[in-house]
């Protein structure tokens, strides 16, 4: 079977998203938490669906909102780590997969789009 860089990352990403969700649940911060663990897990299940898409357009479609997914996680990723509110966690690493992630979707949704 032929590697997928996207959907390993993707899946990856989730998989350390989840912790330090819970982390952050330990800490008592729910919201932000909450909106991390679902941009961040969201990213790989729509990376996932695209490869059983229907049609082309589908498949760009379900790769759009991953990129837009991995933008949000990011977003949430930065608020939490320059909020200063927990030092014990370390947000760095995953910013920069979600980082990686980002410009891995960026490519795949400008070349299928062009196409």
């Amino acid at each position: 079977m032929k590697e997928n860089v996207i959907l390993e990352k993707s899946y990856a990403f989730a998989l350390a998203v989840v912790p330090v969700c819970r982390r952050l649940q330990d800490e008592r911060e729910y919201v932000l938490s909450r909106q991390l663990l679902r941009s961040g897990t969201s990213i790989g299940a729509n990376v996932e669906e695209a490869q059983a898409g229907q049609s082309r357009a589908d498949f760009l479609s379900k790769m759009s909102t991953a990129a837009k997914e991995s933008r949000e996680s990011r977003y949430w990723l930065r608020l939490l780590r320059d909020s200063e509110e927990f030092p014990k966690i370390k947000f760095q690493p995953l910013l920069d997969s979600v980082e990686e992630i980002v410009k891995i979707l960026a490519s795949i949704v400008k070349s299928t789009g062009e196409s």
